[in-house]
């Protein structure tokens, strides 16, 4: 894993090949010694990423793949795309476990086995864990992301191809955002549970959910988060620039 500071951009369902010159300015960034901190990944939709991953052969910024299906290789599963497929395309990362997936249908047993064949075709893996608002309400969250790691991570013994995402559901899209104190109580939380349960291997947390050029400010005080991941703000290379610079300057 690295030590620089996570910018992951997911794009979802944005984007079409006229979006690739909107990276040329964050990948120009990036080559700046003012900005080697800073790890920049892209997540665009399917149909980009053999465009995305040649725009970016010759620079810092890199490529990874919005889900990737429970079979490691080859299958008869429409609309799908595999872990391998992912890597011999050249993308480096996979998201997995992201709440809009779990609502389709992701359970922790579907997210454990797409983890493990992410990581069996050398991917790494960034490992959406979160609650919804019921859950919250009922302060149940800790209970959630306990479960979501243990059952998400079954057999697993090396964490250290997995970011993990920090995400609560309640708060994607809507600008909600947990105050600092009690977002970095969370953070310190699940640092301390992967801590106990890994035997001390280093995690990496980053947090999603709203995050915009607006809130960063108050975002990256946050003590134990080593990035983000960034929805809508990210389709917007101003604004995912301006997240990227007030973050590490």
């Amino acid at each position: 894993m690295t030590n620089k500071i996570l910018f992951i951009a997911n794009w979802k369902m944005f984007g079409d090949l006229e979006s690739l010159k909107s990276i040329e300015s964050v990948i120009k960034l990036t080559k700046k010694k003012t900005y080697t901190k800073a790890k920049v990944i892209y997540c665009p939709p399917f149909t980009l990423l053999s465009s995305f991953v040649n725009k970016t052969k010759k620079s810092k910024v890199n490529v990874g793949s919005q889900d990737c299906h429970f079979e490691k290789d080859n299958g008869p599963f429409t609309g799908s795309i595999s872990s391998s497929m992912v890597k011999k395309i050249g993308a480096e990362y996979v998201i997995i476990g992201h709440s809009e997936k779990r609502i389709e249908g992701d359970s922790n047993e579907k997210i454990n086995k797409k983890i493990h064949n992410a990581i069996s075709n050398n991917l790494k893996v960034i490992f959406c864990i979160g609650e919804n608002l019921y859950e919250k309400n009922n302060k149940k969250t800790n209970y959630v992301i306990k479960k979501q790691i243990n059952s998400g991570l079954k057999k697993i013994k090396k964490i250290d191809k997995i970011i993990f995402a920090y995400e609560p559901v309640w708060s994607i899209g809507t600008g909600k955002v947990l105050n600092n104190n009690k977002l970095e109580k969370q953070i310190l939380y699940i640092k301390k549970y992967l801590k106990k349960k890994f035997r001390k291997q280093n995690t990496q947390i980053i947090y999603g959910g709203s995050v915009n050029n607006k809130n960063i400010d108050n975002l990256k005080q946050i003590a134990g988060i080593n990035g983000f991941l960034i929805g809508g703000a990210s389709q917007n290379s101003k604004k995912f620039i301006d997240i990227i610079k007030k973050t590490i300057i």
